[in-house]
């Protein structure tokens, strides 16, 4: 068994911005794994936010044993990108060699298509009543937000998008104050969620805070091992897979979340519909879907993810899985 790395650019549409910054391209790495000249793929999206970037993800990747089998890789990498690229790869050259899809190895009903968010880049409340407008006939808009100044902004997106579903992504760009003070405005807006509000070392100020909307965990939850640490804080579990460094732990962390109490939210790094593509098993009748990377890009994948106004559709075998 063989596994290379490539470092793949997709250009974006347009110009992301989020609290922490913008970006005009999606760099990503895209695994494949090859035993008996079958190849399974699977991308990640180092995250400078947890400390990766292209260069270290790949060195974790190329350090693997080459025979190595996904059972032994939930020891080998810690969570992240490099596991996550590695055991989606796996997944799919498993069923690649079996001649079934992988849902079936993982004892998962057949998937269908799931409702996603589209995200409103974080801007000026005109250019943000703007974007909203234009989307307004989606079903679900996320809204990056995460500055002092973020009323009008949420004013300026109900405006343009008035029927439309809103959930909130902070990027825990707010304080306590700052949360306490739009809190009632955003259950007065419609907001239904609101992600990671908070720094995740400092979300101890969420226990015991009135909660008008839904609390997400997203920077606060990377896997099965944080859940104990969100008790009394969140109402919500967003589920990454370039977090939880894989399908094995994505599928995993869902399942113990919910036993725990928690809704869950299926969300993304800005990648191709390749990376998307596990992340749609474990949307399945998620209470928030977020898998809009690829509408985001100006290229995808061939063949891509197929997005119709029933959300996004589960990947062709050809793509994945």
């Amino acid at each position: 068994m063989t596994i290379k790395v490539t470092r793949d650019v997709f250009r974006l549409a347009q110009a992301f911005t989020i609290s922490r910054g913008s970006r005009t391209e999606a760099k990503v790495l895209t695994v494949e794994v090859t035993r008996d000249g079958v190849t399974g793929r699977g991308e990640c999206v180092p995250y400078a936010r947890y400390h990766e970037t292209l260069d270290s993800v790949s060195a974790q990747i190329e350090g693997l044993e080459a025979g190595i089998d996904r059972a032994a890789l939930q020891q080998a990498l810690p969570t992240g990108a490099a596991r996550n690229a590695v055991d989606c790869a796996l997944w799919d050259l498993e069923a690649k060699a079996a001649g079934r899809r992988v849902w079936e190895l993982a004892g998962l009903t057949a998937p269908g298509p799931e409702i996603t968010a589209y995200t409103l880049s974080l801007d000026t409340p005109d250019a943000m009543e703007a974007q909203a407008r234009k989307h307004a006939h989606r079903p679900l808009l996320k809204v990056k937000l995460g500055t002092p100044d973020d009323m009008p902004r949420l004013e300026a997106v109900r405006r343009g998008a008035p029927a439309s579903k809103i959930i909130v992504d902070a990027n825990e760009g707010w304080s306590a104050e700052i949360y306490g003070e739009l809190a009632p405005h955003l259950a007065r807006l419609g907001v239904a969620l609101v992600e990671q509000p908070l720094p995740a070392g400092e979300d101890d100020a969420l226990i015991g805070i009135d909660r008008p909307v839904p609390l997400c965990a997203d920077e606060s939850c990377h896997d099965r091992a944080s859940l104990p640490g969100l008790e009394g804080k969140y109402d919500v579990v967003n589920i990454k897979l370039d977090k939880t460094g894989g399908l094995t732990e994505a599928l995993a962390l869902r399942e113990d979340a919910r036993a725990r109490g928690y809704d869950v939210m299926v969300g993304c790094m800005l990648g191709s519909s390749l990376a998307m593509a596990p992340a749609v098993l474990v949307a399945q009748g998620a209470a928030v879907t977020d898998l809009d990377g690829p509408l985001l890009l100006a290229e995808d994948r061939d063949p891509p993810l197929l997005f119709d106004e029933d959300g996004v559709h589960p990947p062709d075998a050809a793509l994945w899985g």
